[in-house]
């Protein structure tokens, strides 16, 4: 009896790598709670390199999410990838057609936008967006769409980063009034690490904003807080891009 009710049933999920600190799986299954959403199970998949990923698709699973470190390399095993995360280069979101095909989404830049908009003033003219990963090229492409300039900052040069981290002064800090924390530094259970950068040059001028949300409030958005700028974390932004995927599966 229990393995035809699993058979019935809708199943969604995450992919990445360590990732029980993720609150993808908690959201979800409140929100099935709370809308009535019956036969609809969302869980972890965590893989410990993307060459395990077609052992977890079956005809059950209607859905995923992506995180990290899979954003870019899940691509390779999608049957059709959507056209903005085709733009963005990584993906977040793949629904799975009734025939088995996958196709990707990036609801990333979407769950960004909304959240950072708000609080946008005419000062906010620059960013600094800290890592080059799969989310830091949603958080490019949204900044783009807002007009806002940005420059990456990573630990090893490369043609798409400007500043690295050595290399990083409080003049930088200064002219940039948005910094983006895309880096794991800081996710629990490593809730002491944080991007080493200027900290002393930021002020009430800045916004902070980490992609980060648990813990809610990060070393990096503390050191922020300490110097009365704006400091928003990523839980709105994952509410927003899983309510997003949400209506891309079941569209």
């Amino acid at each position: 009896m229990v393995r035809k009710q699993e058979k019935q049933m809708d199943r969604y999920g995450l992919v990445g790598k360590d990732i029980s600190y993720s609150f993808s799986k908690d959201f979800f299954t409140t929100k099935f709670k709370d809308e009535g959403i019956n036969n609809t199970y969302y869980e972890n998949f965590d893989i410990q390199n993307i060459a395990e990923f077609p052992s977890i698709i079956n005809k059950n699973i209607k859905g995923l999410n992506v995180t990290i470190p899979y954003k870019e390399l899940v691509i390779p095993y999608l049957d059709k990838i959507d056209r903005k995360a085709k733009k963005i280069g990584a993906v977040n979101t793949i629904k799975i057609s009734k025939k088995g095909k996958l196709k990707g989404f990036n609801t990333d830049y979407y769950g960004f936008k909304k959240t950072l908009e708000p609080y946008i003033e005419n000062h906010h003219k620059r960013a600094l967006i800290l890592g080059t990963g799969g989310a830091s090229k949603a958080i490019a492409f949204a900044l783009k769409k807002m007009k806002i300039k940005y420059a990456y900052v990573s630990r090893n040069p490369s043609k798409e980063t400007t500043f690295n981290y050595t290399s990083l002064t409080e003049n930088d800090i200064k002219n940039h009034q948005i910094i983006i924390n895309c880096t794991p530094l800081g996710t629990f259970p490593n809730t002491e690490e944080y991007p080493n950068i200027p900290y002393l040059a930021i002020t009430k001028q800045h916004i902070l904003f980490d992609l980060i949300y648990n813990p809610l409030e990060t070393k990096f958005l503390a050191f922020g807080k300490s110097k009365n700028a704006t400091t928003i974390n990523g839980l709105n932004m994952l509410k927003l891009q899983a309510n997003k995927a949400w209506k891309i599966w079941n569209s």
